[in-house]
Parts: structure tokens; C-alpha cells; sequence
């Protein structure tokens, strides 16, 4: 069974349905219920159950593991997919002590709240694979968005590194899928407002692939390091951005 956090549109909801598609039970968080309701009629007929929960409620992150449980059973996969810059400035000197609060409530703190209420089950099973969506702006800096983002997106990949090592002993694996500009419909509006047409096509020209990444292609590598095939595979950072940023 597999568990993805915002996963009612965008790269969430291709996450969801490749993980059915590839046989899992899977149930998605989210808040936004309107959203919700959308998405279950883009993956109907598969086995995606969603439930409504506030990923900056403690208390709420907790009701919705045991609800969850209760319904799929076990859960054996964590996507971590909640996160995002929140429409905060660009401009480091433009962004105010509640915008850095903010993103980093939702794509650190929900992330490991979330870890802390499935993680004892996966130790006491000794099985389970988490996958953190991390970002290439964590690891190479942002064109469009700002340092509050790309902060915290450092801070879930650091994270990711040290919870391989502590729970690789219980047969748990930790990897993050590190995207770069994945053309959702939330990153083409974020684009649209803060670069010219000729600084969006210079971007994909600097692309070596020549195109901007699809939600698709995170799906798969998600699906890959959920899988059986990647047991071998802890602690790793997966960039999927087309080769526009690589290290040796």
C-alpha cells in the first residue's frame, strides 16, 4: 500500500495513478477538496482512495495515518510530495519572515510529520521505502523560484540522506526524486509570470534534452525507487531534469 501526500493534481495525482498502475493500493492527501473530487474522476477504476487532511495540522497528519490503516492496511511506501514555494517572492531581501515560515512548514515540517507517523509501522514490519520529492533548485538553486524554496528543499534532501542511514538496518530504504522545471500547470503559470517568452525559450534551450520535464517522467522514477528492483538503492539523490544541471 502507498501513501502520497498532495496528490490531487499536478505531479501528486501522475504519482498516484502510476503507483496503481503498477499494481499498489494507493491512498492521496490533500486539502483541497475541489481538487479532490477532480482527481477522482481522472483515476477512476483504479485502486486510488483520497482523503481531505491539512498537511500543516499536527494533529490532523496523525487522524489520517490511522485512518488510513484502518482502511488499506499496512501502508509499505511513503511519497513525500507535499511542497512547493507558495507563490513567496523571488527576491531573497523581498521575503518576509512568514514566507520562509510558510514554505518550510509545508515542504519540511509536513514531510517529517508524515515520516513520524508511518515510520514506526514500517520498523516494526522491517520493510518500507520512502521517497521525498526534493527539487533541483535544493541542489543547484532556482531560476524562478526563491531561497525560502530552495532551502527547504535542501532540507529534505539532507534528510533524506540521514534517514537512509538510521533505517536502512529495519529494511527501510530512503531516496528523493530531485525534479527540475516540471511543466505543471502551477510551474507554466509561475513561469508566465516571472520570465519574457525569450527567457522561457532560453531556458529549454539550455536544456540539453530540449524540453521541459513532463509529470510522467517523475511518476516513473518515483515508481522505480518504490519498487522491489531498487532494494539496493538508499540515500540516493535522483535528478530528473533533462541533464540541465549534472555532477560527476
Amino acid at each position: 500500500m502507498a501513501l502520497v501526500t498532495a496528490g490531487a493534481a499536478g505531479l501528486g495525482l501522475g504519482i498516484a495513478e502510476r503507483l496503481a498502475r503498477e499494481g499498489a493500493a494507493v491512498m492521496v492527501w490533500d486539502r483541497d477538496e475541489a481538487a479532490i473530487a477532480a482527481a477522482r474522476d481522472a483515476v477512476a477504476g483504479l485502486a486510488v482512495q483520497f482523503l481531505a487532511v491539512d498537511l500543516t495540522d499536527p494533529a490532523a497528519i496523525g487522524e489520517a495515518a490511522r485512518i488510513t490503516e484502518e482502511r488499506l492496511g499496512r501502508i509499505d511506501v511513503v511519497v513525500n510530495n507535499a511542497g512547493g514555494s507558495l507563490h513567496t517572492p523571488q527576491p531573497f531581501l523581498e521575503e518576509t519572515e512568514e514566507d520562509w515560515a510558510r514554505v518550510f512548514a509545508l515542504n519540511v515540517d509536513a514531510t517529517v510529520r508524515t515520516l513520524r507517523a508511518v515510520l514506526p509501522g514500517m520498523v516494526e514490519r522491517r520493510y518500507g521505502r520512502i521517497v521525498n520529492l526534493g527539487s533541483k533548485a535544493g541542489r543547484f538553486g532556482s531560476l524562478f523560484a526563491g531561497a525560502n524554496y530552495a532551502a527547504s528543499k535542501g532540507a529534505v534532501q539532507s534528510m533524506t540522506l540521514q534517514l537512509a542511514q538510521e533505517f536502512g538496518p529495519f529494511g527501510i530504504t530512503c531516496n528523493a526524486v530531485c525534479p527540475g522545471a516540471i511543466l505543471t500547470a502551477r510551474v507554466d503559470r509561475l513561469l508566465s509570470e516571472r520570465k519574457t517568452p525569450d527567457e522561457r525559450a532560453a531556458m529549454v534551450a539550455g536544456i540539453p534534452v530540449r524540453r521541459h520535464g513532463r509529470v510522467e517522467d517523475i511518476a516513473a522514477a518515483v515508481a522505480f525507487l518504490a519498487s522491489e528492483e531498487a532494494g539496493f538503492v538508499s540515500g540516493a539523490m535522483l535528478d530528473v531534469n533533462g541533464g540541465q544541471a549534472m555532477v560527476a
